[in-house]
């Protein structure tokens, strides 16, 4: 069982950035790929970016990409998502996910762990 804990999620205004975390409680870690997923009010669940296990292989929904990276730290079971030039349509609720392989994946049926969560608002 994989512990997920999300956090440096915040208030930030257009334009600015945001450098959330997830910490894993799974002393292997390293065997899980990772994914950020996120649900903004009345929307369904939407793929964020996803990074393999050794952090070679990434990645990106279109909404993101050249705005967003995703980093790990396996030695501290830690990963990254920085979020730059961040516009009021990123706001929500962003969720960290880990699967059980090797192989990155964009799709929330494919994950086996969630974490609760942790808020993104931006203002315009």
């Amino acid at each position: 069982q994989v512990q997920l804990v999300e956090s440096g999620g915040g208030l930030v205004q257009a334009g600015g950035s945001l450098r959330l975390s997830c910490a894993a409680s799974e002393r292997t870690y390293g065997r899980y790929s990772m994914a950020w997923f996120r649900q903004a009010p009345g929307k369904e669940r939407e793929f964020v970016t996803a990074i393999s296990r050794s952090g070679s292989n990434t990645s990106y929904g279109d909404s993101v990409k050249g705005r967003f990276t995703i980093s790990r730290d396996n030695a501290k079971n830690t990963v990254f998502l920085q979020m730059n030039s961040l516009k009021p349509e990123d706001t929500a609720v962003y969720y960290c996910a880990a699967r059980a392989s090797y192989m990155i994946n964009s799709r929330a049926d494919a994950m086996d762990y969630w974490g609760k969560g942790t808020l993104v608002t931006v203002s315009s």
